[in-house]
């Protein structure tokens, strides 16, 4: 069979023929890489291959070069790299001809097969005058087609490769792609493709834009192509003033003076939704980054700093022009509109909520007469778009401002629970959501009753509705009751008990549904772990009577488990699941050891649940949540359900490639052997043993191993001076990683860093104060100055780059370390300049770091007398 007949099977309809074809061509990429390639390219060239099957061939090349996943990404491009320089050349000069090809189609495929081995070679210094070739061909005017195909070579090379890598060629990439973009440019297709691949390049043109001049001719450039009369450029246009705005706020003041404000204003009103999303997107960016400065501002403050940069307030300038058009915009609901179809008044709402936070008080003026004109207008989208306005400055003005408004409107919304219009009613139920969480203390004693009725109510309602009134309801029960604790210690009922079986029980309803449309269902579930959560004593009752209910529920689910037939049924099932075992968790560590009468129960159900997900690790890491809360609230009484629960925990552990499911697994030994305290020394042995396995394994992520590194702690803890066997081991593992140097240039390895020495001195903490007190504690001595200079390697460290929680570390563990060896063992060490250097208030330090800090200064002066 021929290439073009096997690319054209693997679009088959038949099953059989497409799986085979795939096959096929799989068994040529392993067997004989560098033909596999020459022969994909070549049917990419041809003109007389069908456009279906020239698509094959170039998505086949570009799935040949590049992976999401970094591992697979590094495999290819070594195998690519180790071809032979004649068989590379040869796929790039076909690459570059299909370019030419007069269909645009076959060009747009080859686009992307150049920018693949783009991405490959020019990080490899290889491939040097490959952004020439492509710079000549943006030039041949005759040829629209590879005008097009070139300028999206171009978007996509700018997209995957580092900025840093193209920056020696950014003026003559710029100068390309800004000619193809200008208004004078007769193709709409070639400004498109250029449009698109100004967006791509923007962030390494950083020194253009530093130039005042070219600056200028760039936003002259895309401000006339928001005015093109294609629709597509327009929208182009925009999304590029959205990335500039992101990018380069600091240098936009005078073109949002001279061009800017009218144009995104008069882009908001366009009647093509397309265009009006994208200037609605641009206000959007402004506040975003207008609120980022507020806090970047904030925080120089409180350490009596400079801000490196300042706002411009763009948004609270355009306040006047902006706020009518947003309401505006707010009111072009559609009746029958897909909530996961993003619309104009969905922007408007997003946007009027970013403002909201970005101008504070301030818009309070100009939205407070629009809901007061149209809250209780006849017409519904007038009605909503006011409730929606609420709602959607709820956040950013000061409480007081608020309040009274809100304490005005409440009786107004609650009674709109039961408006004629579902939109209304749905947007109400957000908004009443909106107020319990932010507005809290608005809720008085005579309005609790009526809400929590009109959520109620709205639980029966359709599943948008449901969501929201479940997210009203979880809201109502975290902040009232928080507020309500504020004010009331050890409060034996809350202002929610009386009405908390009812609300529990109607939850409980909804999560009888079959569906989980609008998310409805696990928002009932979530809503009622924070009932259960949030109940006090006066309510004990029904939370018992509520897990005996889940807990049967989960029985009938186990039982249902070999009739699952297809995806979706999996899905479900896993879903239900998972949510279920977030009420138990919730429950166990509200009733703490009065779990106990339920406890063999759950731990079989767990163990069937286990055996149930096989490999699905997201079931897997929920049913051992449960474990390590079940460990948690019975302590030593969980020992009876070790031997059964060890053979599921340690294929966990082993499962090196599942992040998230190992980290878990790890964990789960920490809360085993807290809760079992010194009978943990009967599996400290295993635990080790698999930890330390996981720890040289090369492929598990490295976050785990600092997961590891603390659990070391936990077991040394638990165990004290039986943990002697591996003391010696461990010591060394965490001496040898604490040699890890930091860099702060490299913001993942810095963050890395930092994580691994918090793990490290965890660690540490826990073998210290495991051996403290003891008669083996004198094992110690040899790591103790190792100890120590961890210590001072983290404290020297600049203080913004210092957590509070790794100072309280180093501050408890050198007092842990001098209590030990209270007799002066340690005096040498403890006497060294720099331990009363650190042992002082340094600039960021919380009471309690404070507190630790003078109580380690106590520890070593006794240590030193």
């Amino acid at each position: 069979m021929n290439a073009q007949d096997l690319l054209a099977n693997t679009l088959s309809a038949d099953a059989s023929t497409r799986q085979n074809a795939t096959q096929q061509l799989e068994n040529a990429s392993r067997e004989n890489y560098p033909q596999y390639m020459g022969m994909l390219s070549q049917v990419l060239l041809q003109e007389a291959a069908p456009l279906h099957v020239r698509n094959a061939a170039g998505l086949a090349l570009k799935n040949a070069l590049s992976a999401k996943d970094a591992a697979r990404q590094e495999e290819y491009s070594q195998r690519w790299l180790s071809l032979a320089e004649e068989a590379k050349a040869q796929i790039r000069a076909d690459a570059l001809m299909a370019l030419h090809s007069p269909n645009l189609k076959a060009g747009q495929f080859a686009s992307q097969v150049v920018a693949a081995i783009a991405a490959v070679e020019l990080p490899n210094d290889q491939w040097a005058d490959l952004i020439s070739i492509l710079l000549q061909f943006v030039n041949e005017d005759s040829n629209t087609n590879l005008k097009i195909a070139t300028l999206q070579t171009i978007g996509f090379i700018c997209e995957t490769i580092k900025p840093e890598i193209l920056r020696t060629r950014a003026n003559d990439i710029l100068t390309a792609v800004i000619h193809g973009a200008r208004k004078e440019e007769p193709s709409p297709d070639v400004q498109l493709a250029a449009i698109h691949a100004l967006y791509n390049s923007l962030e390494f043109v950083r020194d253009n834009f530093d130039r005042e001049g070219e600056r200028n001719y760039i936003m002259q450039v895309v401000c006339e192509a928001t005015q093109s009369a294609a629709v597509a450029v327009q929208v182009g246009a925009f999304e590029v003033l959205v990335r500039i705005m992101s990018l380069y706020y600091e240098k936009m003041s005078i073109y949002m003076e001279q061009a800017l404000f009218g144009l995104t204003v008069v882009g908001m009103k366009n009647a093509d939704e397309r265009v009006a999303l994208q200037a609605v997107e641009f206000w959007s960016t402004v506040c975003e980054e207008e609120v980022e400065l507020a806090l970047e501002a904030q925080d120089a403050v409180d350490f009596g700093e400079i801000p490196e940069r300042e706002s411009r307030h763009f948004a609270k300038i355009a306040l006047p022009e902006i706020m009518p058009v947003l309401l505006g915009l707010l009111t072009k609901q559609e009746e029958d509109a897909d909530e996961d179809e993003w619309n104009v008044s969905m922007a408007a709402g997003t946007c009027l909520s970013l403002l909201s936070t970005a101008v504070a008080d301030a818009i309070v003026p100009y939205v407070l007469p629009f809901i007061e004109a149209n809250i209780q207008n006849d017409d519904w989208h007038r009605r909503e778009a006011a409730v929606m306005a609420f709602g959607s400055v709820l956040e950013g003005p000061e409480p007081g401002v608020l309040m009274p408004l809100a304490e005005q409107a409440l009786p107004t919304l609650i009674n709109m629970m039961g408006d004629s219009n579902p939109h209304v009613k749905d947007s109400t139920a957000w908004t009443l959501g909106r107020i319990c969480e932010l507005l809290i203390q608005v809720i008085k004693p005579d309005s609790l009753h009526p809400l929590v009725s009109a959520l109620v109510s709205g639980l029966t309602d359709s599943p948008r509705i449901i969501t929201n009134c479940a997210w009203a309801l979880m809201n109502l029960a975290d902040q009232l009751s928080a507020l309500f604790l504020e004010e009331n210690e050890n409060p034996q009922s809350g202002p929610l008990s009386p009405y908390f079986e009812g609300v529990v029980q109607a939850l409980l309803r909804v999560t009888e549904g079959s569906s989980n449309e609008s998310n409805c269902r696990t928002a009932a579930y979530e809503a009622m772990t924070a009932y259960l959560t949030n109940g006090t004593p006066d309510v004990i009752p029904v939370i018992q009577n509520t897990i005996i209910t889940v807990l049967q529920r989960m029985e009938q689910l186990l039982a249902m488990h070999n009739q699952i037939v297809g995806v979706d049924d999996a899905n479900n099932w896993n879903e239900l699941q998972s949510n279920i075992c977030s009420i138990i968790i919730c429950v166990v560590r509200k009733l703490g050891a009065g779990i106990q009468p339920l406890a063999d129960r759950i731990m079989t159900l767990i163990l069937q649940l286990i055996q149930a997900a096989g490999k699905t690790s997201t079931i897997l890491e929920d049913a051992f949540l449960v474990v390590g809360a079940l460990s948690a609230a019975l302590e030593s009484a969980f020992a009876p359900y070790i031997s059964a629960f060890l053979p599921f925990l340690h294929p966990a552990l082993k499962a090196h490639e599942d992040t998230q499911l190992c980290t878990v697994a790890v964990g789960i030994i920490g809360d085993i052997t807290r809760a079992l305290g010194e009978q943990s020394t009967l599996y400290a042995e295993s635990f080790m043993t698999v930890l330390l396995e996981n720890l040289s394994s090369n492929i598990l992520n490295r976050n785990v191993k600092i997961t590891i590194l603390a659990c070391f702690g936990d077991i040394a803890l638990a165990i004290g001076p039986a943990f002697e066997p591996f003391l010696e081991t461990t010591m060394t593992v965490l001496q040898q990683a604490g040699s890890v140097e930091f860099n702060p240039v490299d913001y993942e390895m810095a963050e890395y860093v930092a994580s691994l020495r918090e793990g490290i001195l965890e660690a540490y903490t826990g073998v210290v104060t495991g051996f403290k007190n003891t008669p083996k504690a004198p094992a110690l001595l040899p790591y103790a100055e190792a100890i120590l200079h961890l210590v001072f390697t983290c404290l020297e460290t600049q203080d913004d780059e210092l957590s509070d929680s790794t100072q309280r570390l180093c501050y408890g563990l050198m007092g842990d370390l001098a209590d030990c060896f209270p007799r002066g063992e340690l005096k040498p060490a403890l006497l060294q300049q720099w331990v009363a250097n650190v042992l002082r208030p340094r600039g960021r330090m919380s009471s309690e770091t404070k507190k630790t800090m003078r109580w380690a200064r106590e520890m070593v002066k006794i240590a030193t007398q």
